[in-house]
């Protein structure tokens, strides 16, 4: 599968990339490259498709070095941020375009049934059967996304490349399409890599997230490990957790100032890491702390309180909750969500990289 091995990509004096090392891992269709706007990570896109020559490493599919392969001979699919449609093409034009074009190792392009034939198997794919001639600039955002997808999958590649591939749409159609894209993906059999700064498009889209900082790759994870176990202290920043909190983990039980919760991490020193929902509002919890913060939003109480002895953190409660926290000045119970809390061990530097 693919490998990145000790990447390395500069701009002028400007180092983009910095020693990158990414591998699918078997039974992956789908990796999300998450990243911070500057991380690096549209780089790392480029540098797989051929777009970008490498300073140092290489990078290897099904075992072959492909770092200096040209561009049209590596048979990588890539969807971009517009979908970059030609507007004087139909649908069906579009999604043909790949098919009209000779590969590598074949004696000659498709016959015209057989192009019809595959259009209509990935329109029928994407949901847009019946869209063969209408016009791209008659196309929903969404639907042009969808016929991009197409057009990238219609030559059979053997990756898929794409580039922020929903920013550009609206929240609830890009949660919409990433779920309709991780299914198109997993029904074509072809493993894909996105790009992307929103951590739930990652989420939606991938089996693994490797999250990518000043053009390192920090960690790569199941979504799941991702959130409950940050590697570190910059990855747990970029995910949201607000404050660090010292632990020790024994036989599966974190304990801190500010309480004991189950994790899933080898026994010794940790970090908890908090975001704005680990710390509750309780009626007998078992931390202390005086509010200095409050507002009342659709979805709940936000609080800032400042816990004596260890700093100011940030809090939720439900809308009910309010009675139990009186007003700025007053005291609040609170208790440790386990569940929205991640836990940070110390590692040597890179060994969480794979």
């Amino acid at each position: 599968m693919l490998v990145l091995d000790s990447v390395t990509v500069r701009y002028g004096e400007h180092l983009a990339v910095d020693d990158a090392n990414l591998r699918f891992s078997a039974g992956s269709s789908v990796v999300a490259l998450l990243g911070p706007s500057g991380s690096g990570k549209s780089t790392v896109l480029r540098a797989i498709a051929g777009l970008e020559p490498l300073l140092t490493g290489r990078i290897t599919f099904a075992g072959t070095d492909i770092s200096e392969v040209p561009v049209h001979r590596r048979n990588i699919g890539l969807v971009f941020q517009d979908g970059q449609l030609f507007p004087h093409r139909t649908v069906a034009g579009n999604v043909a375009y790949g098919l009209t074009i000779r590969r590598p190792g074949q004696n000659s392009v498709l016959p015209r049934d057989a192009r019809d034939a595959r259009v209509a198997e990935l329109l029928a794919l994407v949901g847009l059967h019946g869209y063969e001639n209408r016009r791209v600039d008659q196309l929903s955002g969404g639907e042009a996304q969808r016929v991009a997808l197409a057009r990238a999958l219609a030559p059979h590649p053997r990756l898929l490349l794409l580039d922020e591939p929903l920013s550009a749409l609206d929240k609830g159609l890009r949660e919409r399409l990433a779920m309709d894209i991780r299914r198109i993906v997993a029904d074509s059999g072809t493993p894909a890599l996105v790009v992307t700064h929103d951590q739930s498009e990652a989420a939606f889209l991938a089996d693994e997230i490797a999250v990518i900082i000043d053009g390192r790759i920090r960690q790569i994870a199941p979504p799941r490990k991702l959130w409950s176990a940050p590697a570190d202290r910059a990855v747990a920043s970029f995910l949201g957790y607000t404050s660090i909190v010292p632990a020790e983990v024994e036989h599966g039980v974190a304990r801190s100032a500010l309480g004991a919760t189950s994790v899933d991490v080898p026994d010794g020193p940790a970090e908890l890491a908090l975001s704005a929902d680990s710390l509750v509002v309780a009626r007998h919890g078992p931390i202390t702390g005086v509010v200095t913060s409050l507002a009342v939003l659709p979805d709940g109480l936000r609080l800032r309180v400042v816990i004596d002895g260890h700093g100011e953190f940030a809090a939720r409660g439900a809308v009910h909750d309010e009675v139990l926290v009186g007003g700025i000045g007053e005291v609040v119970r609170l208790g440790l969500d386990g569940r929205r809390t991640g836990v940070i061990r110390p590692v040597q530097a890179d060994s969480h990289v794979r």
